[in-house]
């Protein structure tokens, strides 16, 4: 899933961007979504720290009181988050030396009076190759959309009762797979953060804060449980957890 978070005052430029988005993404079969918001308040602040997949920032550097600038930093620096593209997309020129020399990151600084929506398309490009190439990640189709899940957000893959699919459990909500638990475990065996521990279950190691040998019982760090422990895997699964801790 690719996040575009698009942040202005102006409701027109935020609903220019989102179509620009749209028909760029139209190129790409893709799963993505546009979060539209006008200030760097609360909600802004809720998504930055939600778990969401890839994200896109386009920032404007001023939005009222507030700094684009000063919202880049809380997402590096107070949230940790080097992964996500940010981009500040401004008509206010002279803040470019500042913003590309605090050390935030920026991919660019596009000014909206010169030329943006091109320049606008040539960063959602280069955005693309970023989240191709950046992560290891299971990429599938479901529903004629290619889907791609970063390893790091799959918290377990489960067989769906009574039927041919997969649920994917990630740190950020669900999708679903028209591959069998075998078919799957076939493109992760290479993955050692996961492990097949039944006939309908593998667990991201990296995602599991404790194993009950006693009570057969995994407990990830979502707060989830399972205790689909098939008896032929308990021995390694207690290995490779305490090996991985």
């Amino acid at each position: 899933m690719i996040n575009f978070i698009i942040c202005d005052d102006s409701h027109e430029f935020i609903e220019e961007m989102k179509q620009l988005v749209d028909r760029f993404m139209m190129n790409y079969d893709m799963e993505y979504q546009c979060i539209l918001l006008d200030d760097y308040g609360k909600k802004f602040r809720d998504v930055v720290n939600k778990e969401m997949g890839f994200k896109v920032y386009l920032l404007d550097i001023q939005m009222g009181k507030s700094s684009g600038l000063d919202a880049a930093r809380y997402i590096r620096e107070e949230y940790d988050d080097w992964v996500s593209i940010i981009v500040i997309v401004t008509a206010y020129n002279q803040y470019k030396y500042d913003a590309m020399s605090n050390r935030l990151y920026l991919l660019d600084y596009i000014n909206k009076l010169d030329n943006c929506e091109k320049k606008v398309k040539e960063v959602l490009e280069l955005a693309i190759k970023h989240y191709d190439h950046r992560h290891k990640m299971l990429t599938f189709e479901y529903e004629h959309v290619v889907r791609k899940i970063e390893y790091r957000h799959i918290v377990y893959i489960e067989k769906e009762p009574d039927s041919k699919l997969c649920k994917i459990k990630t740190t950020y909500g669900e999708q679903y797979i028209n591959k069998s638990v075998n078919q799957i475990a076939k493109i992760l065996e290479k993955e050692k953060r996961f492990m097949k521990v039944s006939r309908s279950m593998i667990v991201n190691l990296d995602q599991i804060a404790e194993y009950d040998t006693i009570e057969t019982k995994i407990l990830f760090k979502n707060g989830e449980s399972s205790y689909l422990i098939s008896r032929d895997y308990k021995k390694e699964l207690r290995r490779r957890v305490n090996s991985n801790n």
